[in-house]
């Protein structure tokens, strides 16, 4: 079947933000990669980024890996396609693993050389304009093989992980989607329900909207069309989820409306309980930090002036975030930086002519 190793060609079926960012990442590698859609405008915008080459049949005989990029809905289609034109092995890179694997078995095809994939990376933008090269740097990329797949297959796809930047994860079929359930799907959902709240609100109270709202809603700007397909198809481990969450809502309506505030601190302890449970950066354990409040002048250069100084200074910032002032051309960025490195970091800001908040 093959040794393990990505030599190409490489068939992208898809040429959206996902499809174009791996033919992207496998060319800077100098893989061949071959791409195909059902728009060929995507095929054509794909190869102008320098994504591949369009896809022609006869390419089938030589092509080692396809990687199946399509919406939910058509991906055991596609991998069916895929694994009857030629002898490649095949992986998708959808957001759920059952749903396909399970009509792929149903259709008797030859598991053998299907392997499914995740990476966990995307943008609330589509398209192949959105692709990137370097979208999967650093990302976890899930790999879940099933009791049928030959581990040479395992071993092809996990090298298309590590050409992409990706940081492979192996996840059965089933762990996968319990997985995405809890800190992909479930989260979309209630950002979605946070953000509906403001469709119709009043101009007044949206002026007041800080990075917090942001923060919240920021994951429900995605597509609809693609996340209802998404969440139907995981409908199972959703709804396990939100059923676990409709009783946590009615603990808290509960306690809001009697004035429970011990329950209400509890409820309230949950989340922070939660947030340090995700893992820090490069999955290590969550690294305490402080926050450094600047206020930036909203002109070209002076962010990139802000963090030149910080390197200047010699303080690595763990993350950040900004907010925007409505009412004057300045924005507030909330440094994020060692807890131990926040007063040097000020200190020497303010010596520089930066204005902090506290």
């Amino acid at each position: 079947m093959t040794d393990g190793a990505l030599r190409g060609p490489v068939h992208v079926v898809g040429s959206g933000l996902l499809g174009t960012s791996v033919g992207l990442a496998c060319r800077r590698a100098g893989i061949d990669v071959l791409l195909s859609d059902r728009s060929s405008e995507h095929v054509r915008t794909a190869s102008g980024l320098g994504a591949g080459r369009p896809y022609d049949a006869q390419d089938a005989p030589t092509v080692q890996l396809v990687v199946v990029a399509v919406p939910p809905d058509h991906l055991g289609a596609e991998v069916l396609a895929a694994l009857s034109s030629g002898n490649a092995v095949v992986t998708d890179v959808g957001s759920i693993k059952g749903q396909p694997l399970a009509e792929v078995r149903a259709a008797g095809a030859d598991l053998r050389r299907y392997v499914g994939s995740h990476p966990m990376a995307g943008s609330e933008r589509s398209g192949p304009l959105a692709a990137s090269a370097l979208l999967f740097e650093g990302r976890p990329w899930a790999v879940s093989p099933h009791e049928d797949a030959d581990p040479a297959a395992v071993a092809l796809v996990t090298a298309l992980v590590e050409v992409c930047g990706g940081v492979p994860v192996t996840l059965a079929p089933d762990q996968h989607d319990l997985a995405v359930a809890r800190t992909s799907h479930l989260p979309h959902l209630m950002a979605s329900l946070v953000a509906g709240r403001l469709a119709n609100a009043p101009g007044e109270h949206l002026a007041l909207s800080g990075q917090g709202v942001r923060d919240v809603t920021r994951v429900a700007a995605g597509d609809p069309a693609l996340w209802e397909q998404i969440i139907t198809a995981n409908a199972g481990a959703v709804l396990a989820l939100l059923d676990e969450v409709q009783e946590r809502l009615t603990s808290l309506r509960h306690a809001v409306a009697g004035g429970e505030r011990a329950d209400l601190a509890a409820l309230l302890g949950e989340g922070v309980t939660g947030t340090r449970a995700i893992p820090g950066k490069h999955g290590g354990p969550v690294r305490p930090t402080a926050s450094v409040y600047v206020a930036v002048p909203d002109h070209p250069g002076e962010l990139a002036r802000l963090f030149a100084d910080a390197g200047e200074i010699g303080v690595n910032i763990e993350d950040i975030h900004i907010d925007h002032d409505p009412g004057r051309p300045v924005g507030q960025v909330e440094l994020l930086v060692d807890v131990d490195r926040a007063a040097t970091l000020a200190d020497a800001l303010e010596e520089r002519g930066w204005a902090l908040h506290q």
